[in-house]
């Protein structure tokens, strides 16, 4: 099957358990920025964040094995509440491994779904590089969180409900936030295939752009990254990851944004939208508004990725 086939196929198989999650015109940042904006709610996906396509494409691709055979995982949250629940979904348990500086309402929602969480590391390829591990010597299986076709094929799958949603109508421009390039992997792999004139722009946390810089430099970087509002997409790349030629390839602009950027990308999304978002759907938003204005044209989709935000966080931007 073409990559397309492939994507599609995915769709198909989590489509009984994962939300087809609405596309909707905003008026708030089309007036922003002078152009037609629609906004792809992950938000409103089950989990609170899009990671659940991948995380239930993988685990269901696997069949019973996974139900089971002790399912580990890392996670900064999302992907782990993710497997959490794809797990309660056939049935089997997992352990989710998470940095020490994690979340706290992420990882209480990992344990509300059902998984068990331990602490390590303090960069999230730390903790992703233990886990591998730790599944390998435990004889269980590894779910990452990006690096594996199955996970990127899954969150690809928003791509194939964009095409169905925008009903023949284009989408020039689309905005994705990345970390590990699952997700913009995943929906630049289909929308290329079927949409070739989109315009793919990767946003990255100035504060963690691993990414980016290595699409730069033509190879994997390992890079520090600071503190951002986006911790969703901070923190390292294993060196062999799968995702990296499709970034390389397949995105076609790339803009980094502040940490003031984003907040103020989540200031607006929340007084418009009178809904939460996370630093990571945050940053999508901040580089739409940051370089729309200068060179797209047409209609544009941002991607806003996941809800998952702390009490703490929240005061600290609005």
């Amino acid at each position: 099957m073409s990559i397309s086939e492939t994507i599609e196929a995915a769709e198909r198989r989590i489509r009984p358990y994962a939300r087809e999650t609405l596309l909707e015109a905003s008026p708030t940042f089309s007036d922003k920025i002078g152009q037609e904006v629609l906004l792809k709610l992950e938000n409103l996906q089950h989990t609170g964040s899009f990671k659940l396509r991948g995380a239930l494409n993988k685990i269901l691709a696997m069949g019973d094995e996974a139900a089971k055979t002790k399912v580990v995982t890392a996670s900064s949250g999302n992907h782990g509440a993710a497997v959490a629940y794809a797990l309660r979904v056939i049935g089997g348990n997992g352990l989710v491994f998470v940095p020490e500086g994690a979340s706290p309402s992420k990882v209480a929602n990992i344990r509300k779904l059902g998984a068990e969480v331990a602490f390590y590391g303090d960069d999230s390829i730390d903790t992703e590089i233990h886990a591998r591990a730790y599944a390998k010597e435990h004889g269980c299986l590894y779910v990452p969180p990006y690096n594996d076709y199955e996970v990127m094929r899954g969150q690809g799958t928003i791509g194939v409900e964009l095409m169905r949603q925008s009903a023949g109508q284009p989408i020039d421009n689309l905005f994705v936030s990345v970390g590990g390039g699952g997700l913009i992997g995943g929906i630049a792999a289909y929308m290329k295939a079927v949409s070739p004139k989109t315009r793919i722009i990767g946003c990255s946390p100035a504060n963690s752009c691993v990414m980016a810089r290595s699409v730069e430099a033509g190879s994997v970087l390992d890079l520090p990254s600071d503190d951002t509002l986006s911790d969703g997409t901070a923190g390292g790349l294993e060196s062999d990851t799968i995702t990296f030629p499709f970034c390389r390839d397949l995105v076609d602009h790339w803009v980094d944004v502040s940490e003031e950027e984003i907040a103020e990308a989540m200031r607006t999304f929340i007084d418009g939208h009178h809904m939460l978002l996370e630093g990571a759907a945050g940053v999508a938003l901040a580089g739409l508004c940051k370089v729309a204005p200068e060179w797209t044209r047409g209609r544009s989709v941002a991607v806003i990725c996941g809800a998952n935000v702390s009490r703490d966080v929240l005061r600290s931007v609005i």
